[in-house]
């Protein structure tokens, strides 16, 4: 079918999907390196279907992982040249989905997990350019639920896909439907599957803050209100005083400057409260996905002035602040909660990055460390460090990506920081997109040249699979 008779079906929005068979099929952008090792016997699995892992919270309960790297790292099994964006793959059934900026063009891509082969394409053309002169790609990862893909582009367009081959089930304009302003970044929330809601931080126009979508055919089933707009913080589910809650921590872009944590009641959309919580100025957003603490507390931050806060909800949702850190501010990284502690990376800016930890029940920091070192790059030894890196807890360990591509396993504990040990795939600039891990292999995604190799933007998949 010709592009023309396409747009003439189609309209503006055209699409392209490609390669549909039941098969995946090599293509031009794949680099093959070698298979991975056969999983230990014993190993636990899982898959990673959405942005922080299978249970929101970057922790995976993947076991027998690869904690010793290689000198020159972990072996790549293979890898695929990618386009512009921020966003991590989304990986279930042996299924990875990959949404990126390849030519002008937002595009869906569904890999073989283990060989990169390529089952399907969906593409549509899309009209934006940073305002900050930063990637003009999407932000937000996919979500894979029930045999079905979802993303949210940059640009507010939300799709459905069929996972098996890539058809189109339904699509929703939200900026359009909705009146969402832009935002700093364009809009970079990833959705949340929940029973049969697929729960957007959308911010729209008319107080229409949160929308509920049906997710087998895309129509609104509720629209939580409030004055709060889109942020790039996604949402979760809280199981507050034994009822489900979801949580957005809301505020981007607004003069005054507004947002805060939204508790919502999933069944009605009602909001049962609205804790207050950004920077003071303008040119701040929200970004750090909330985490649940205990049965009736969720963990915010921020990192321009306000910092971390504990907030305790009442068997009413009412909410209110146990504690706050002003030096436990997450920028865009989600910290981790693991035995009554919280370890996360502060700081707004690279050279005052640290990671942390700091007492969940009380807020007091127990240590922080810049975890820095020195690298030779050119002849000259330079210093280097985890930066604004993000952690995921899998195998007893923290498996740390730094912002320049350093991969990390670290031993955290309440006493410190300890490195298990430490590689360098690649040494490129804005490696935000969180790892994503799924039966012992790990995905990284190189979002900017590669200083060593000089290697374009690409997604690479690793063999951490232990002996």
């Amino acid at each position: 079918m010709s592009r023309q008779l396409v747009a003439a079906i189609f309209g503006t929005g055209l699409i392209a999907c490609v390669a549909r068979g039941a098969d995946p099929a090599p293509f031009d952008r794949l680099t093959f390196h070698a298979a991975p090792k056969p999983l230990a016997e014993g190993a636990a699995t899982s898959d990673w279907p959405r942005f922080l892992g299978p249970t929101d919270n970057a922790r995976s309960p993947e076991t027998k992982l690869l904690k010793a790297f290689p000198p020159g790292g972990p072996t790549r099994v293979w890898e695929v040249a990618k386009g512009e964006g921020y966003a991590s793959p989304a990986i279930a059934a042996a299924r990875l989905v990959l949404f990126h900026r390849l030519d002008g063009q937002e595009t869906v891509e569904c890999l073989d997990a283990e060989t990169g082969r390529r089952f399907w394409r969906f593409a549509y053309p899309v009209q934006y350019e940073d305002r900050f002169n930063y990637s003009a790609g999407p932000r937000n990862s996919p979500v894979i639920s029930d045999g079905r893909v979802y993303t949210f582009g940059v640009t507010g367009v939300l799709h459905c896909l069929d996972l098996g081959n890539g058809s189109l089930v339904w699509k929703r304009d939200v900026r359009v439907d909705y009146g969402v302003p832009e935002s700093f970044f364009g809009l970079g929330s990833s959705p949340l599957a929940y029973g049969k809601l697929l729960v957007l931080n959308a911010g729209g126009s008319q107080r229409r803050s949160v929308i509920a979508f049906d997710r087998t055919d895309g129509k609104e089933v509720w629209c939580a209100e409030s004055e709060w707009g889109n942020s790039y913080a996604s949402p979760i589910v809280a199981r507050l005083h034994g009822a489900d809650r979801i949580m957005v921590f809301a505020g981007a872009e607004s003069d005054p400057p507004t947002g805060g944590l939204l508790c919502i009641d999933p069944g009605t959309g009602h909001v049962d409260s609205a804790f207050p919580w950004r920077a003071k100025i303008v040119y701040s957003v929200n970004a750090s996905t909330p985490v649940a603490v205990g049965e009736d507390a969720v963990f915010i931050s921020e990192s321009y002035t306000q910092g971390g806060t504990l907030v305790r909800f009442s068997p009413k949702f009412e909410p209110g602040p146990i504690w706050t850190n002003k030096k436990f501010g997450m920028h865009f990284i989600t910290p981790v909660l693991r035995d009554g502690h919280l370890y996360g990376i502060d700081g707004q800016h690279q050279g005052e990055a640290r990671l942390a930890c700091v007492d969940a029940a009380t807020g007091g920091e127990r240590w922080h460390d810049p975890l820095n070192w020195e690298i030779e790059l050119g002849g000259e030894r330079k210093r280097i460090g985890v930066c604004r890196g993000n952690l995921i807890l899998a195998d007893g360990a923290f498996l740390c990506l730094g912002e320049f591509g350093s991969l990390l396993w670290l031993d955290l504990s309440p006493s410190g920081c300890r490195v298990i040990s430490r590689a360098q795939p690649f040494l490129a600039a804005q490696s935000w997109a969180p790892p994503a891990i799924s039966r012992g292999l790990l995905y990284l995604a190189q979002n900017s040249r590669d200083v060593l190799s000089g290697a374009e933007p690409r997604l690479i998949c690793y063999d951490v699979r232990g002996p």
